[in-house]
């Protein structure tokens, strides 16, 4: 990794933190915030806001700053093809797009990068840059799995990447071995609420917690761009839908202020744990 880094930053914690750690670092950045997505305090770093479709403005605005590398972080929602006002070179490129977002968001994130890629820029993974803050093996935390949460969390990952198989989603709730929820567009954080809201007799409770959330990377797609990501605001979630623990593969999910998750994680009870593959 080297040269000035242009952030793509959509929702979510995951951009401030890519930015933050390029400052830190003494490494430049140059941060497009996506309209409508992007966390205010991202306009603390040189940059733009831009629309979704403004793919000229955002090419020729990181040329100019000259960045020569390129990251994508964060949550943007696929939006409303028929509502994007693009510039002319994002009219040029917009049908080939909508033409790969009709295969699934894995060929869409495809796409994107390929356009990025053909105008020079390296793609850089977020967790590259984070130095790898990716979940380790075994327990995050004071507490582990016992045997009967293990076959859940085990059981939502096996349904979370088959799931990814069908480019549905990278996450899924079980609890005592029954399926309550599976991530689709929505986002990690709004199926946990879903969950929250499900009847008392299906899942746990904080105090009496049981079952796991776990989130897997598609198969198919690129960690450079959609590797899952879980922070502290996650594992606050799935103890207020009564869950007994959050897991994922070790080395493939990003973990946001680690000792933010910990802390969390004991104050609330949970076990955060990384499973080997």
């Amino acid at each position: 990794m080297s040269g000035k880094l242009g952030l793509i930053a959509g929702g979510g914690a995951l951009p401030l933190s890519v930015a933050a750690r390029c400052e830190a670092e003494g490494r430049p950045v140059f941060v497009v915030r996506l309209a409508g997505f992007a966390d205010p305090h991202l306009a603390h770093y040189p940059g733009i806001d831009a629309g979704m479709a403004e793919i000229g403005r955002i090419l020729s605005a990181m040329k100019k700053a000259d960045c020569r590398a390129v990251c994508l972080a964060g949550m943007v929602n696929r939006p409303d093809f028929r509502t994007l006002k693009p510039d002319f070179k994002g009219a040029t490129l917009l049908p080939g797009i909508i033409k790969a977002a009709s295969q699934g968001d894995d060929a869409l994130l495809r796409k994107i990068l390929s356009v990025f890629e053909a105008e020079g820029f390296a793609v850089e993974g977020a967790d590259d840059i984070l130095g790898g803050e990716t979940l380790p093996a075994g327990a995050l935390g004071a507490l582990q799995p016992t045997a009967e949460q293990l076959s859940d969390l085990r059981k939502a990952l096996h349904v979370a990447e088959k799931s990814g198989e069908l480019d549905i989603g990278q996450g899924a709730v079980v609890c005592e071995g029954l399926v309550l929820a599976v991530e689709a567009q929505e986002g990690t954080d709004a199926m946990l609420m879903r969950v929250a809201g499900l009847p008392a007799d299906l899942r746990g409770a904080p105090g009496a917690p049981k079952g796991a959330l776990a989130k897997a990377p598609k198969p198919i797609q690129d960690l450079r761009v959609d590797m899952p990501v879980i922070g502290a605001r996650t594992v606050e979630l799935a103890a207020a839908a009564g869950l007994a623990g959050v897991a994922g593969i070790a080395g493939k999910l990003i973990v946001i202020d680690r000792p933010a998750i910990i802390a969390a994680a004991d104050r609330l009870g949970l076990y955060v744990w990384g499973e080997t593959r």
